[in-house]
């Protein structure tokens, strides 16, 4: 399948992304998270969404990827006091927020010549999506959160072994050491249900650190996440319609994240899969699929 690549910006960010699929069909951009490259919208799943008569835009958000990275755009502020103010729902200083990279994405369909588009967004995407929903409900033609949270005070916070292992630095910067720490993480935010083979996760994890390695940038995302506070505003702004997916297995981002969401959004329908952790796995990608296909027909 052709793919077409481009580069959008946003003020003075260079945005990355790739096109899939005919151009006059109905656009659906998707939206990574911490951390994570357009990779991990893995080729196969985005060509499912194609089979249905989609037009797929991944892309890479700030910092991350081949986009523009930040450096030396840091709070200063310490870890710890951050992270105790956002599980009692209060923002804390960060060079950029969850806001500007939803604008970031506002600018990708502006460059594309797009009014709207349906918005999917995984992890911290999913925060990326909630706010752009409300932010810039016109151009929201529907809403998909998927293992993610709204950030609302006294959520259950993140399994320590899961939200260590992604804070984590691997033991040196050799590709060795960097591609094991890859896999060791993958492993435990994983899917228990629906366990991927080696293989195929050390060449994702090597496919990735090819094409770029920049670990101070997922730092500068996570403050974003800190600093952007409850998104609970925003949910009770969203008229789009909105179906949330959330993994049972997943100790990262707890369903608890995912059901706090879909109480806050009027109308969004809540789908939870017994097995699945912090990621798409292959298995569950038609049934994934078919419920984003339901919520877009909405």
């Amino acid at each position: 399948m052709k793919v077409r690549t481009g580069v959008a910006k946003s003020g003075d960010l260079d945005i990355v992304y790739e096109d899939f699929g005919n151009e006059g069909d109905p656009p659906v951009v998707l939206i990574m998270g911490l951390g994570a490259q357009l990779l991990l919208w893995r080729k196969g799943f985005c060509e499912k969404l194609v089979d249905q008569g989609l037009r797929v835009i991944r892309f890479d958000n700030r910092d991350v990827g081949l986009s523009s990275k930040l450096p030396g755009a840091h709070s200063g502020a310490a870890l710890a006091p951050r992270m105790a103010r956002s599980l009692i729902g209060v923002k804390s200083p960060a060079a950029y927020t969850l806001e500007d990279m939803a604008d970031d994405t506002a600018a990708l369909l502006d460059h594309l010549g797009l009014d709207r588009a349906h918005i999917v967004g995984g992890s911290m995407g999913g925060m990326i999506a909630q706010v752009f929903a409300a932010r810039h409900a016109a151009r929201t033609r529907s809403l998909g959160v998927i293992f993610s949270s709204n950030n609302r005070a006294l959520l259950p916070p993140p399994g320590p072994r899961q939200l260590l292992a992604l804070l984590q630095k691997p033991a040196d910067t050799s590709p060795e050491s960097v591609i094991a720490n890859s896999i060791r993480v993958s492993r435990i935010i994983g899917s228990p249900g629906y366990p991927a083979p080696e293989d195929r996760v050390r060449a994702d994890a090597l496919e990735s650190y090819e094409r770029s390695y920049h670990p101070a940038g997922v730092g500068r995302q996570f403050a974003a996440i800190l600093g952007s506070g409850s998104l609970r505003p925003y949910n009770r702004a969203t008229t789009a319609p909105t179906v949330v997916i959330h993994g049972k297995a997943d100790k990262l981002m707890r369903p608890s994240g995912g059901r706090a969401i879909a109480r806050a959004i009027p109308g969004a329908r809540l789908v939870l899969f017994d097995g699945m952790g912090h990621e798409l796995p292959e298995p569950l990608w038609d049934d994934i699929v078919g419920e984003l296909k339901t919520n877009f027909s909405a």
